[in-house]
């Protein structure tokens, strides 16, 4: 994303020979853009800024076609992937704890740590060894492992296998925003958001398949005991799921063909291979580019008098953690407006870290328990339940996105209306006196939720100046998920089990 720019500029020069003057012009013109960018003025080596600027102006050129019509479909995988698996484990968790009689929480525990090493591994490793390498391999990760953990012998051996297979979780959206991005002319940026269908369609997913297998293979909620040759039913749901990473793995690898970013090419010095792929891309839609070689060359030319860009690997992964230096962290709080906005926002983010799979990893429990307790709390009516709340997460996610634009409401009023609502609906579960009521509290809190997670995910990098939008980001990324680790320990000593206010309280503040 930090490449970001202006896409309304010229396109790149065909000139074979540009004079110093020319030169010169060009480098200051393309420096001073980089105000417009989402990093800071400065924190990007400027040859290597200006040479980007070429690369979005010549994907510009090409506009949207059939390349990334495809490329819209495989690094959706990503996001189907990053609430899937989630949404699998907290399926998995009522069975999985029934046969192995030991505390939930661990398990998720032992995939948050896995999507956090994941996000730093996969997201700094893509500026080393490449993006198509990490492309390849995170599902790959998932599929192998996932199928594994099916067979798992012990509650241990299926915390450990889940960890693993986290860490491909983890490193999905990293990556695939970055291949979709920087594949993406900027007049279609707006498709980075839309991505975000495929995130309600995961949900989805898990729950139609766990509805068709768990149900007749799970050992009831009020079993006093629970045999494995009676509960294969997560068994069997994981390896369906870690099946299908391989078939999306399988996509991915031997369908499409996922060319190298140029931007990563240009930034380790291998300019000429960078307009190659662009030319290939261009092919691909059927269209041809105007851009050399020289066009980035000439900006070595033109810097040569003072420092050439460092095309080294530890260069590459600096140039992706600068926005964490502590000169651009102050940026963010220059200002008594701007520190409490930026302090709120990392604040929301942090705490939807923890409230979000601290209720979501254990509603599918949730509904166990309370539906036994209601006395009507079957597998089939539990997993039942959790379809009839993935469908609703749909609608919800467009709704976000039509409401942002509603006159008189727009993002502010959007976020703090369906907020309010998220909360209400969570209260008044506390209420319900039979499954169905339940339900219906829970249908409602889908709704609401995923309308404030749309709004909240559309507004967050425009609360951030723009020079210094990828710090806010990131920071409230970190936050996210550094909290989400915090979770699981809190599920650890809160009561699951309790007939009274206490967990749904605790989910809802």
């Amino acid at each position: 994303m930090a490449e970001a720019t202006n896409t309304t500029r010229t396109s790149p020069t065909t000139s074979e020979h540009v004079d110093e003057k020319k030169q010169g012009h060009i480098l200051q013109r393309t420096e001073s853009s980089a105000l417009s960018d989402i990093l800071p003025e400065g924190a990007v080596d400027p040859i290597y800024q200006a040479k980007a600027e070429v690369l979005n102006r010549a994907i510009q050129e090409i506009g949207f076609g059939k390349y990334q019509a495809f490329l819209f479909v495989v690094t959706g995988f990503g996001w189907l992937v990053d609430n899937l698996w989630p949404v699998s484990l907290s399926i998995i968790l009522t069975p999985v704890v029934n046969e192995f009689h030991t505390r939930g929480p661990f398990l998720t525990l032992s995939q948050n740590v896995g999507l956090l090493v994941g996000a730093v591994l996969f997201g700094l490793g893509s500026d080393i060894w490449g993006r198509r390498v990490s492309f390849n391999t995170t599902l790959l990760i998932v599929g192998i492992f996932a199928t594994a953990a099916a067979g798992s012998p012990t509650f241990t051996c299926l915390c450990v296998l889940a960890a693993i297979w986290s860490i491909g979780v983890g490193g999905n959206l990293p990556v695939d925003s970055a291949i979709f991005l920087e594949f993406l002319p900027g007049t279609h940026q707006y498709l980075l958001t839309v991505l975000s269908i495929w995130w309600a369609f995961g949900q989805l997913l898990a729950s139609l398949v766990a509805w068709a297998i768990l149900p007749d293979r799970s050992c009831p909620q009020t079993a006093t005991s629970c045999a494995k040759k009676d509960n294969m039913g997560w068994r069997y749901f994981v390896i369906t799921m870690g099946g299908l990473m391989l078939i999306l793995w399988a996509i991915r690898f031997f369908v499409f063909r996922l060319h190298e970013s140029p931007k990563y090419l240009m930034g380790r010095g291998r300019d000429a291979e960078a307009v190659e792929v662009v030319h290939k891309v261009a092919a691909y839609n059927g269209k041809t580019s105007n851009l050399t070689v020289e066009d980035l060359t000439q900006f070595d030319k033109a810097g040569a008098a003072e420092k050439g860009l460092d095309t080294s690997a530890k260069a590459a992964v600096q140039r992706n953690v600068e926005k964490f230096k502590a000169n651009h962290i102050r940026s963010l709080f220059r200002t008594r407006k701007l520190a409490i906005s930026t302090s709120l926002i990392i604040l929301i983010w942090a705490i939807i870290g923890l409230a979000f799979p601290l209720y979501n990893a254990f509603v599918p429990y949730y509904l166990a328990t309370r539906g036994a307790d209601f006395g009507d709390g079957s597998v089939y009516i539990t997993y039942r339940n959790q379809v009839i709340l993935s469908v609703l997460g749909i609608p919800g996610a467009l709704v976000g996105g039509w409401a942002v634009d509603l006159p008189y409401v727009g993002r502010k009023g959007a976020l703090s209306i369906s907020t309010i609502l998220t909360g209400v609906f969570l209260f008044a579960g506390t209420t319900a006196r039979t499954s169905d009521a339940l339900l219906g509290w829970n249908c409602g809190y889908t709704f609401t939720s995923n309308i404030m997670y749309g709004v909240l995910y559309a507004m967050t990098p425009e609360l951030f100046p723009t020079k210094d939008r990828g710090t806010g980001n990131g920071l409230a990324s970190t936050a996210n998920r550094i909290f989400g680790i915090m979770a699981p320990i809190i599920a650890l000593y809160a009561d699951l089990t309790s007939r009274g206010l206490t967990p749904r309280l605790l989910f809802s503040l």
